[in-house]
């Protein structure tokens, strides 16, 4: 047994010891898209703090806790903020939560985030699904031995973002005549937003929105399997399209603007998973 998967045996042991539940579905909750949480019918609580060896959020607007329970009759776990590289820590450690979800029995990895915006056709407060990504100058989080027990050594990637669920998604958020717009993210290590020159750069390379986490979450997801979708909240256009200085405070505010139709386009999405 890797010393990896170890110690993710020992951190699911303790969480075996706290609930039973088994879940489908893992969600990962980005900046201010929490309320999501809040329509859960909860079974259990385990903040990251109760696990041994875990990392804990330290980012203001990410609660740091797993919520088991049931959306309507599906059963999922929600990760209520994640953790980042600019905090910190290694890649190996960001992920770990995404594994761990797995090797708790979900099969599905729903991932959210606020973004900036690199399209300019997108606007504040919009909707992004994530068709596919970049890792820009990410360090990739399956480098060094490889957890034999969770996946291949050279995990395929040319199909992340699962077709059928991406599908799925943009039909919900047509019934709903909900505003969906499809492209590439963009995972940059930050914690400092970029510069306009960057920005410009990203444009040429393809990608559509930037942020800070999500990218090396799905690597490792897709790495052991799992069948992967996403939103971007489009919380702000990025550094330079519109002149306007960028902070967190802004971030959180849009992601809570349009929180409600972006919790009911999950939920909904989920139902018809």
């Amino acid at each position: 047994m890797s010393a990896e998967y170890e110690k993710l045996q020992n951190i699911l042991k303790t969480v075996r010891e706290k609930t039973d539940f088994v879940p489908d579905i893992a969600i990962v909750l980005g900046s201010g898209l929490g309320a999501y949480a809040e329509g859960i019918k909860t079974v259990c609580e385990i903040p990251y703090s109760d696990l041994p060896g875990f990392p804990v959020s330290t980012v203001q607007g990410h609660s740091g806790k797993f919520i088991f329970g049931y959306d309507g009759d599906k059963k999922v776990v929600c990760m209520k903020g994640r953790v980042h590289m600019y905090e910190g820590y290694k890649p190996a450690e960001v992920v770990m939560p995404i594994r761990l979800m797995y090797m708790m029995g979900a099969k599905i990895l729903f991932l959210t985030n606020a973004a900036g915006g690199i399209n300019e056709s997108f606007h504040p407060g919009c909707l992004m699904l994530i068709e596919d990504q970049i890792a820009y100058h990410v360090t990739n989080p399956l480098i060094g031995p490889n957890v034999e027990e969770l996946g291949t050594r050279f995990p395929d990637m040319t199909s992340i973002y699962d077709k059928e669920l991406c599908s799925i998604i943009e039909k919900t958020a047509a019934e709903q005549n909900s505003e969906l717009f499809k492209g590439v993210y963009v995972q940059l290590s930050g914690p400092s937003y970029e510069s306009p020159a960057e920005i410009r750069a990203l444009r040429s390379l393809g990608g559509s929105a930037v942020g800070m986490s999500t990218a090396i979450e799905a690597i490792a997801a897709r790495h052991a399997g799992m069948k992967i979708c996403g939103i971007s909240v489009i919380s702000n256009m990025a550094a330079g399209i519109t002149g306007e200085e960028l902070n967190h405070e802004e971030v959180q505010k849009a992601a809570d603007s349009v929180s409600e139709r972006f919790e009911k386009l999950v939920r909904a999405s989920i139902a018809a998973f």
